[in-house]
């Protein structure tokens, strides 16, 4: 080979990946929008009570918020990937990929916060815990917080194939022989 060919292996290798890729970011958006739904669905009565809702809490609206955004980002980066309009690409989707885990992973950490506290409550400042008056509450916040970890680990992935994708780029750094030298090691010839 002169290096201008193809090897057909690393191609067929390379499309598997990219369609790995693809399937996961297809994966997120039906995650997302569940989650989604189950969530700004999610509201219910006690007698004693009164009504809880999704929007009565700053930090389900804050996991509502970052869904809309995981899924519309996931659906865009899509596009993105297919038109290589961008000149960089990989950059692009490297920063954004890294920027809404981020974002997923404060979310769903705020939600599971204020669920554990539903369900423990905290004596030390008085808080009772609140599932036993609000069951099905709590029961459908956990399903929505389960889809958007599941959506999470998706992205998770992706931020670790659009790091590789990007840095496999560029090659390893090189030790030049002077800086053997000042390390004292043995330049072997």
């Amino acid at each position: 080979m002169d290096g201008t060919e193809q090897n057909p292996k690393v191609n067929s290798e390379i499309k598997a990946f990219y369609f790995f890729e693809l399937a996961l970011r297809l994966c997120v958006i039906p995650l997302t929008l569940a989650s989604l739904v189950v969530m700004t669905s999610n509201n219910q009565t006690s007698d004693m009570y009164g009504t809880v809702k999704y929007n009565n809490l700053t930090g389900f609206k804050y996991l509502v918020s970052i869904n809309v955004i995981s899924g519309v980002y996931s659906l865009g980066s899509i596009f993105i990937s297919k038109s290589r309009c961008f000149k960089m690409y990989d950059w692009v989707l490297f920063v954004l990929d890294q920027l809404t885990t981020y974002l997923m992973v404060t979310s769903g950490s705020a939600v599971s916060e204020i669920l554990y506290l539903a369900e423990k409550g905290n004596r030390e400042v008085s808080w009772s815990e609140v599932c036993s008056y609000f069951g099905s509450f709590c029961k459908k916040t956990k399903v929505s917080l389960g889809l958007h970890f599941v959506a999470l680990v998706c992205f998770i992935v992706l931020s670790l194939i659009s790091a590789f994708r990007l840095f496999s780029k560029f090659d390893a750094p090189s030790i030049s022989l002077s800086d053997k030298e000042e390390n004292g090691e043995k330049i072997v010839e």
